[in-house]
């Protein structure tokens, strides 16, 4: 694959290394490359099922995508610490404070920044990994960036990603994947004060629409976040069941 626009020289350079290993293991497919713009800023926008999509998103890229990551894994100690900070930086990701606010909104105009400069920026539009394999509603982060830079908004559908790596699998397995990059969904630049949120929603709707119609997943009209909470507190309630049932049992045999 000939990788066009810019990018670091670290980034390509463990493209180049790693690449071969990761694609053998993974044999990721790519349809749809000629829908990304071979120069200038765009967004890549995802579905998101396992840690391993923010490698399969790269090795079926053929320019440089940039990403947030978690604050976390900038601010360890150590040299371990040192170099999980180095190894992000290089392979284009950038911190993301997730308590909210205004740090997350530097991370914002951080992705903007990246945009304007004619670069690539990967989101996943449902903004953590999906529970159980279905698409949930997608957040309007994406789609104000993109109403705010006049950038086009690539959808991509990550396939096989989750048998690949399973939920609290560390090590993601051998087998098949692919990535569709669907046709670009061009926008108007829009002043920031002009960007209301029913076109905020509107377009984070196409977006989703045109992931899942790509993917083929389930689509569930609610945050997978919110989902992530109300299965936590079922099974926080179930676990103590369990125990207080366990614990009568075992007075009844004192």
């Amino acid at each position: 694959m000939r990788h066009v626009g810019g990018g670091s020289m670290l980034y390509w350079f463990f493209m180049r290394t790693l690449g071969p290993v990761a694609r053998h293991r993974f044999k990721p497919v790519a349809e749809g490359l000629q829908n990304i713009p071979r120069t200038g800023g765009g967004i890549i926008a995802a579905n998101h099922l396992a840690v391993i999509d923010d490698a399969l998103l790269p090795l079926t890229c053929p320019r440089m995508i940039h990403f947030m990551g978690k604050a976390e894994y900038f601010e360890g100690k150590g040299i371990k610490g040192k170099f999980k900070k180095w190894w992000f930086t290089s392979v284009g990701v950038f911190p993301v404070d997730r308590s909210g606010g205004s740090k997350s909104l530097g991370a914002l105009e951080h992705a903007r920044e990246i945009i304007e400069e004619g670069h690539l920026f990967g989101i996943h539009i449902e903004g953590t990994r999906s529970p159980d394999g279905r698409l949930y509603k997608g957040h309007t982060g994406a789609a104000r960036l993109a109403l705010e830079t006049g950038c086009p908004i690539i959808p991509a559908a990550i396939i096989g990603s989750r048998e690949l790596q399973k939920p609290g699998q560390v090590i993601p397995g051998k087998g098949h994947s692919k990535v569709i990059y669907g046709e670009p969904i061009e926008v108007e630049k829009t002043p920031s004060d002009e960007v209301t949120h029913e076109r905020l929603r509107e377009l984070t709707d196409e977006i989703t629409r045109r992931i899942q119609a790509m993917s083929g997943q389930e689509y569930v009209p609610e945050y997978a976040q919110v989902v992530k909470q109300q299965m936590k507190e079922e099974q926080d309630v179930l676990d103590s069941a369990g125990a207080e049932a366990a614990a009568d049992l075992e007075r009844e045999h004192e």
